[in-house]
């Protein structure tokens, strides 16, 4: 390493060296000097020059700044309670360096090892080390237990005490009702776990109160530095009060919390015919159900807020259960009353002429005038432009009856895949037809005269029958292929068996998508199909694949199955995925500062549900056999949640009421009377304690 050094003037006793010496000796030495012709001494500006220093220092002066500020930093750490969530935050505090230390009452020396962590079996050793934070992770139960054994006195006056709980007004009231004066505070909640965050950190919310901080600088400092543990992890950090946090808490964390209990208890299971909402409702019943009762109990009995949205949940429930019942209830009505509906159905002489059929094919006859009256009016409402069959044998003329969103949704895909499509519908959706490349006829004699391939039912559940009934279909060719792509299946099954004549074919399908969820691409999305009634001609069994080839060529999961066993899935599945959406929606659910990717989840499907309308969830209720026995299990899981919940406060409230039950039993003849009284003062002491907290 060079330095710096200045030329020192020689002794005055020495000769002064010569102008051409001092030359000789440094040719680019500046000549500064001056040399008094009437004085034996000279004068200089002493001009820097550079020597080498003899040995380099291991470190320079930024290094060792750049390494103290760096332990400056570093937090000694002592976590009480050593479980899994104490044991997943040590790994990121020894990563970036800290200093931890434990204590737990069950013996986890050997992970603490593995962790880098130093363990304490005795609380007063560990507290004797003097750490700076004292972080604890306990359950929400067992808090103030833990609190009342720890050697507050062994520790520094100043210690900062931080806990980690799902809920912060009791933890909050808590610490400042035992903890000394003199010890700093911090209320924080990450909202993530092991399992939600075992990949990273970064995005994920992490809640926090200063409490109580002292005004020294170091105070201050270390509680920044603590709370920069997660700032550097990528936490989105959220400063919000415990009682603003349990606000929200409640309202996301407790439902969500809930609703994945309540599902688990269902044994819900994956089905073939999984859709994206019910895949996120078996991830919710995964990520909720590893947790133990007492974290769900901690967060009913600790916050306040939680009661209410329990009850708020409880009506939500009941409001959709008189929802459906209602209108179940109407439709028996209409069926015990149809009289006049009997008469009406009668055909009209002055109306078009429509074939009906029974059951077993054959046709009611018309009359031949009234046939002809109709024909007439056919012909000059509709000209035809030529023929609509293509030349590429592979390619279907398909007619769309109903071409609302879904029947839209699927003609952009046959006409991209360039089969002829035509279209029918009640409301007049000619321009948004025109604008796909889709003919649309205002009359569905009209259509059916074109000769369709397929006729493809996209009607509501509701309507289907009604549709199917007036559509003539004794204009279409005997062997048409008849198709249907309601959500539930044994029902179009049954009214395609009983209203067509058996010469046509049947193929009932179930795309497991829509417009919102198939909107990037239909791949690995499911499409379920029953070959009901195909007929055995080549020509015929061609045109069933080449329909069905339509969803496989756009990368579909293309799943046989019976229209039966499609019901018995999607009633596990498709019918508790809309009800679970249905009741969140009645709570008015919210996105909070503190959203949880489990409420997250939850504000999704309701987005999802919420945009169907209430006839498509009626119609899964009403028209799958196995919809009310699911609607029935959904009600006792929730109930037996709401008794594993008030078993648990029954038990605690007995357990101060009776607290003195084993002397009260040493004077059975004292124990009418003085238990009454005994009983009030308790119940009152009761009460004043919980409305105190």
């Amino acid at each position: 390493m060079l330095g710096v050094s200045t030329f020192h003037s020689p002794s005055p006793s020495l000769k002064p060296p010569s102008h051409s010496t001092i030359t000789r000796l440094n040719p680019k030495l500046p000549l500064s000097f001056s040399i008094s012709p009437n004085s034996n001494r000279f004068s200089t500006a002493k001009p820097l020059i550079i020597r080498a220093i003899d040995a380099a220092q291991s470190f320079d002066y930024e290094s060792k700044a750049a390494l103290q500020f760096q332990n400056a930093q570093k937090l000694k750490i002592a976590i009480i309670g050593f479980g899994n969530f104490g044991q997943f935050l040590a790994a990121t505090f020894v990563r970036q360096g800290h200093t931890v230390l434990a204590h737990s009452r069950s013996d986890y020396s050997a992970v603490a090892q593995s962790l880098g962590v130093k363990f304490f079996p005795n609380a007063d050793d560990l507290c004797e080390e003097h750490p700076e934070v004292i972080l604890l992770c306990t359950s929400i139960i067992s808090t103030h237990n833990v609190l009342l054994s720890l050697p507050f006195q062994r520790l520094k006056r100043s210690t900062l005490i931080v806990d980690v709980l799902s809920v912060k007004e009791f933890p909050k009231s808590l610490l400042l009702e035992l903890l000394p004066n003199d010890f700093d505070i911090i209320c924080s909640h990450p909202m993530f776990g092991p399992e939600s965050a075992s990949r990273s950190w970064s995005g994920l919310p992490f809640v926090y109160e200063k409490v109580r901080i002292g005004d020294e600088e170091h105070r201050v400092a270390r509680s920044e530095k603590f709370l920069d543990v997660f700032g550097r992890e990528g936490c989105r950090m959220v400063e919000m009060s415990c009682a603003d946090h349990d606000r929200y808490a409640a309202g996301s964390q407790f439902i969500t919390h809930t609703v994945g209990r309540v599902l688990d208890m269902l044994l819900l299971e994956s089905t073939p015919i999984n859709t994206k909402g019910y895949e996120s409702l078996l991830n919710l019943v995964q990520n909720t159900s590893g947790d133990s009762f007492d974290l769900y109990y901690g967060l009913f009995m600790f916050n306040k807020n939680s009661l209410e949205m329990l009850e708020r949940l409880d009506l939500a429930f009941e409001d959709l259960r008189k929802q459906l019942f209602a209108r179940l209830h109407h439709v028996v009505r209409s069926q015990l009353f149809e009289n006049v509906g009997k008469v009406q159905n009668l055909q009209d002489s002055n109306n078009y002429a429509v074939a009906k059929y029974g059951q077993n094919g054959s046709a009611i006859v018309l009359s031949s005038n009234n046939q002809r009256s109709a024909d007439a009016k056919l012909h000059g409402y509709y000209k035809s432009n030529g023929s609509f069959l293509s030349d590429d044998s592979t390619k279907l003329k398909i007619a769309i009856i109903g071409f609302g969103n879904f029947g839209q949704f699927l003609a952009k895909t046959f006409v991209r895949q360039g089969h002829k499509v035509l279209a029918y519908s009640r409301t007049d959706y000619s321009d948004v037809a025109q604008d796909l490349g889709v003919s649309y006829f205002n009359d569905a004699d009209d259509l059916c005269e074109q000769h369709p391939e397929v006729i493809l039912l996209c009607t509501s559940i509701l309507s289907t029958e009604k549709v199917l009934k007036s559509l003539p279909v004794q204009r279409l060719k005997r062997n048409t292929l008849f198709v249907d792509v309601l959500s539930v299946k044994e029902f179009p099954r049954n009214i395609f068996l009983q209203h067509l004549p058996p010469y046509f074919d049947v193929l009932c399908t179930h795309p497991m998508f829509g417009p919102e969820s198939g909107k990037n691409g239909w791949k690995g999305l499911p499409f379920l199909f029953d070959k009901v009634r195909v007929g055995k001609v080549e020509s015929r069994m061609s045109r069933c694949d080449r329909f069905l080839d339509i969803f496989s060529k756009e990368g579909c999961r293309m799943v046989e199955m019976s229209c039966a066993e499609h019901d018995w899935h999607a009633a596990g599945s498709q019918f508790v995925t809309h009800t679970t959406g249905r009741v969140l929606e009645k709570l008015k659910l919210e996105a909070t500062p503190i959203d949880t990717k489990g409420y997250e989840t939850l504000l999704s499907l309701v987005e999802n549900t919420a945009g169907d309308s209430f006839d498509l969830y009626y119609g899964l209720f009403l028209y799958n056999i196995n919809a009310m026995e699911q609607l029935q299990r959904f009600d006792l899981a929730f109930e037996s949640l709401k008794k594993q919940l008030f078993d648990r406060l029954h038990g605690i409230y007995r357990k101060q009421v009776f607290q003195n039950e084993e002397n009260i039993r040493d004077f059975p003849e004292r124990s009418m009377l003085p238990e009454i009284s005994e009983d009030s003062s308790a119940v009152s002491s009761f009460t004043d304690t919980v409305d105190a907290k």
